[in-house]
């Protein structure tokens, strides 16, 4: 039995297999994800009450981009998917909601900004000149900003960035860690996870032809990449949300007319390769960057042996808190002890290296 506050895993696993904890067990993401599924259908019968209420209808296909109370509606029907997925891993995994974020059982808030610049740099670039080429393509004229501005820039930077962080936890992270999880294979794993929960993460958006299933499905293995890559959800929340908050702002700033034109044709084609370009370069500028930010790839784990001597760490990342959320050592409440095996720090070699190595 593991010691309270251990890691749950008996060797260092990457992000995509942090489900495959030591009383690992198929069934466990069968369970989440029917749960997943009550709990949203539940949450659906609100949002329908709100509909029925207010007669503002959610646009999943995102291609309503100025109307404040569509967005508004839209994103609140897929923010409620964060606290849906935490609970998915609290009951039927017993495990804390951290795991769903990194490998190191949190969210890494030093990584955010990172990454974000880097997809302002790459995919936030690559919009604004698809949005740009638009306009000099066409006979559209900016007719903006339009009246309600203001409020859509506040409704856009507040729940925008919650809107695809909902979507890369159940995707990138419940979803994915499900059928990787289910092959147990960290590549193969990773590869199925992330071609599986492309393809239904493009489908979700409800794609009007075959150019958008798969310009979504090609946004889908880049968010996996970016998971794989940094141990983590925080690239691909960064990458996601930059994407959508400057489509939104753009189409807000320039005006109704061009925020629903569709160019079509090769201006199409041009602004989908524009597109699928800024993606690719911030893949390859997170390889390039991890290697001075050294993100943790692996978690921190814990070998339970049998024999009478102690259980002996395994350096995979930083050890885990302990359940009562303070600092490494004996709980608040007494008990004293020497403190565990895998709280004295780091090992010679760094975290996400064996000692010495």
């Amino acid at each position: 039995m593991a010691p309270p506050g251990a890691p749950p895993h008996d060797t260092p696993q990457p992000y995509f297999l942090l489900m495959r904890t030591r009383d690992w067990a198929w069934w466990r993401p069968v369970l989440g994800l029917l749960l997943f599924t009550v709990l949203y259908g539940v949450a659906a019968v609100v949002l329908v009450l709100v509909v029925v209420l207010t007669g503002v209808v959610p646009d999943l296909a995102m291609q309503d981009l100025t109307d404040i109370r569509v967005l508004l509606v839209t994103n609140a029907s897929l923010i409620v998917a964060i606290p849906i997925v935490w609970v998915c891993w609290l009951v039927p995994h017993g495990l804390r909601i951290g795991w769903s974020s990194s490998v190191l059982g949190r969210l890494r808030w030093r990584m955010l900004l990172p990454w974000t610049w880097r997809a302002l740099a790459t995919l936030g670039l690559a919009v604004a000149v698809g949005l740009l080429l638009t306009i000099a393509a066409t006979d559209l004229s900016i007719t903006g900003p339009t009246s309600s501005f203001g409020w859509l820039l506040l409704v856009v930077l507040l729940t925008t960035p919650l809107q695809c962080a909902a979507e890369e936890y159940f995707f990138r992270g419940y979803l994915s860690q499900a059928i990787a999880g289910w092959v147990g294979r960290p590549q193969a794993g990773a590869v199925v996870a992330g071609v599986l929960t492309a393809a239904l993460f493009s489908a979700a958006h409800a794609p009007p032809d075959v150019e958008s299933f798969l310009y979504r499905f090609v946004i889908g293995l880049v968010l996996s990449a970016a998971v794989w890559l940094t141990g983590g959800l925080e690239a691909a929340i960064a990458l996601h949300s930059v994407n959508n908050v400057v489509i939104f702002i753009m189409a807000g700033a320039l005006g109704e007319e061009l925020a629903s034109a569709d160019p079509g044709g090769a201006l199409s084609l041009a602004t989908t390769v524009l597109g699928m370009t800024g993606m690719v370069a911030f893949v390859v500028w997170v390889a390039v960057a991890s290697r001075r930010l050294r993100p943790e790839l692996l978690s921190p784990a814990l070998q339970l042996t049998a024999s009478a001597g102690p259980a002996q760490p395994r350096w995979g990342g930083p050890p885990a808190l302990p359940p009562w959320g303070g600092s490494s050592g004996p709980p608040p409440w007494g008990g004293g002890g020497a403190p565990t095996p895998w709280a004295a720090g780091p090992p010679a070699g760094g975290w996400g290296r064996p000692p010495g190595g």
